[in-house]
Formats: C-alpha cells, sequence, structure tokens
C-alpha cells in the first residue's frame, strides 16, 4: 500500500498547492480550522486534533461572500458581477463527519430545481483527500447518524498509521490524479490499518423523523429550551448549519451586496418588515433549530442535516446536548 511519510505531508501539501487551491486542518492562534495551505513554518498543522474548532464549510460557503459590485450616478446604474472561487482546489484531512456535511450542503444548495450559482462555483472542481477516524472522542456520535468514519465517499483517504504517517489509498479518477502528482513522495509498504475503537455515544433516531411531525405544539419544547440562551454558536461551529444574510454596504456612488452567515437562534432573522416574527420567542427559534436537523431536512431530502460530529455539544456554554434532546424527544407520548 502507498504510505505518506509524515516528513513528507508539507512537501505533499506544497505539490499540491502548486496547481489548485488547498486547505488544510491549521491552528490559527487559539482556532484550529480548516484554511488556506501557504507553507509558512508558523502554520501549524492540526492532524492530531479530532475535530477542528470550525468546520470546513467556510471553504465551500464563506462566512462573508460578496455577491456584486455597484456603481449609481444618477438615473444611471451598472452591476458588476463577482467572480469568485475559479480553478482547482483541494481539501486536505477532512473527517467523515464533515464530509457527510458536505453532502448535506449539496443537497441544499445543488438539488430541488434550483442551483446556487456561489457555491456551485465553489464546489465544482474540490477534490477531497478525507482521513478516517479510527479514534473517536466522547462527544462523537457520527455513527448513529450514518456516517462511515473508516471509510469516507472521497477522492482519497488517508489512514493514520502512527507518528503522523498515513496509509493513502486512492478512490476515485481524480484521486488516481492526485496521487500521480506524488509519485516521488509516496512509498509502497506493507502495512497493517489500526484497529477502530468503539464509538461510546450512541443514541437511535429511527422513526424520529415521522414522529416529530406532530410534535410541534407538544409542551416538551418549552423544557428543552430553557437552558438555551439563543447566543448562536451551536449555528456557527454546526458544518451543516447554512442560513445566511443579504447586506448592502454602500460608498458613496458605489458598492456592493455580499451574503455573510446568519443564525436561525436571533430573533432578527425572521423579523418581518411589517414587524411581525413568526419565531418571536426563544422556544419557537429553539424549536426550529431541532425540527430542522431532526424532521425538515430529512423529509425534503431523506438525509439527516446532524452528523454526528459533537462541536455544539462541547461548545454550548449552557450545556445545552442534542444528544440529551432526541432521547427526550423518543420518550414523549404522542397521541396517534
Amino acid at each position: 500500500m502507498k504510505v505518506l511519510p509524515s516528513d513528507k505531508i508539507r512537501e505533499a501539501l506544497n505539490i499540491l498547492a502548486g496547481e489548485a487551491e488547498v486547505y488544510a486542518p491549521l491552528v490559527n492562534g487559539d482556532v484550529s480550522g480548516y484554511f488556506k495551505w501557504a507553507d509558512n513554518p508558523a502554520e501549524e498543522l492540526a492532524l492530531d486534533v479530532l475535530n477542528t474548532y470550525m468546520s470546513p464549510k467556510n471553504i465551500v460557503m464563506p462566512q462573508t461572500e460578496n455577491m456584486y459590485d455597484f456603481e449609481a450616478r444618477g438615473k444611471e446604474a451598472q452591476v458588476i458581477r463577482v467572480t469568485n472561487a475559479e480553478g482547482p482546489r483541494v481539501i486536505f484531512g477532512i473527517k467523515g463527519c464533515d464530509l457527510q456535511a458536505l453532502h448535506a450542503l449539496d443537497l441544499a444548495f445543488l438539488t430541488k430545481g434550483f442551483e446556487d450559482e456561489f457555491y456551485k462555483t465553489r464546489r465544482k472542481d474540490l477534490a477531497i483527500i478525507a482521513r478516517a477516524c479510527y479514534q473517536p472522542g466522547p462527544a462523537c456520535f457520527c455513527e448513529s447518524m450514518g456516517v462511515d468514519r473508516l471509510n469516507p465517499q472521497a477522492d482519497v483517504v488517508i489512514h493514520d498509521l502512527g507518528q503522523q504517517d498515513f496509509a493513502w489509498e486512492a478512490k476515485t479518477p481524480k484521486g488516481e490524479e492526485i496521487t500521480s502528482k506524488l509519485q516521488g513522495i509516496l512509498v509502497e509498504k506493507d502495512v497493517k490499518l489500526p484497529q477502530a475503537a468503539e464509538q461510546q455515544r450512541k443514541v437511535d433516531i429511527t422513526g424520529l423523523s415521522e414522529k416529530l411531525a406532530g410534535m410541534f405544539e407538544n409542551p416538551v419544547w418549552d423544557e428543552l429550551s430553557s437552558r438555551c440562551m439563543n447566543c448562536g454558536v451551536c449555528t456557527y461551529v454546526c458544518p451543516t448549519c447554512y442560513c445566511f444574510d443579504i447586506q448592502v454596504s454602500n460608498r458613496g456612488e458605489a458598492g456592493n451586496r455580499f451574503r455573510c452567515w446568519d443564525s436561525c437562534m436571533y430573533r432578527e432573522y425572521t423579523q418581518m418588515a411589517g414587524g411581525h416574527n413568526p419565531r418571536d420567542y426563544k422556544k419557537e427559534r429553539f424549536r426550529n433549530r431541532f425540527l430542522h436537523k431532526l424532521q425538515f431536512f430529512n423529509e425534503r431530502y431523506g438525509a439527516n442535516l446532524c452528523i454526528g460530529c459533537g462541536r455544539c455539544v462541547i461548545l454550548c456554554p449552557n450545556e445545552v446536548n442534542i444528544l440529551e434532546v432526541i432521547n427526550k424527544l423518543k420518550e414523549v407520548q404522542v397521541d396517534a
């Protein structure tokens, strides 16, 4: 089997970065995430981090994205279309949970008769080098959400052999093409893949989506939402949350329209021009978030919107736990 030695990883990323925009798990100050590779000696590869603080979502859906520029002089106006992120791009080291999140975003932005051109451009030539996950963390429950953590659907899958040596498996023609670029670095070895540790956190979501269809007015939402502060941190670190706002910035006679991440946990997100707000209270926003994750998305696309990465479990300042929410919802008796 081909192996990428630990002392060749930076060289491999440099080779790939010569022909594509490469994103890798890096530590940037106090934050870990998938940032553009620039071979800065100060950049610390976060290959020993179970899950980066920020997911790779920003690669296909930037936190702030310019949509178009405009100029207006008197009665004349000109719109200048902005072209973003053309050309090949590579994500290195993504885990199966985050990769499944990308597939969920594909469903939201590229199916059902509408294609988001900004998302499509960023996703079009994106190659995926995924990392098999053999040591899940205490907050991980991806297998319960249908994630294949050992053999994710990627162009290349790498397997941690210890000491940051990685077994290398090309899975697609695009993966074979990437492999050919690294022939001078990859070595042939007889290797034994590691034994996968069992995932400790598990939850059964069988039939939950169908059950939730009859629980919109159930009083359990008052109890479940009581600890939530609507701070929105769960939505910003979640790899599958895709709420966004569209704003305009004016500078004299010129300006631009841009979109940026937003959150369904904020009251302003559903505030209407006339003053009405269909989700005026905390409970309604909390309920919407969990119904979207566990019911609405499943009904529309036939897939879970939660991928079990555990980021929201770890980072919620008031210990709202989606696993506890699911288990409580399963316990509720609903009249047939």
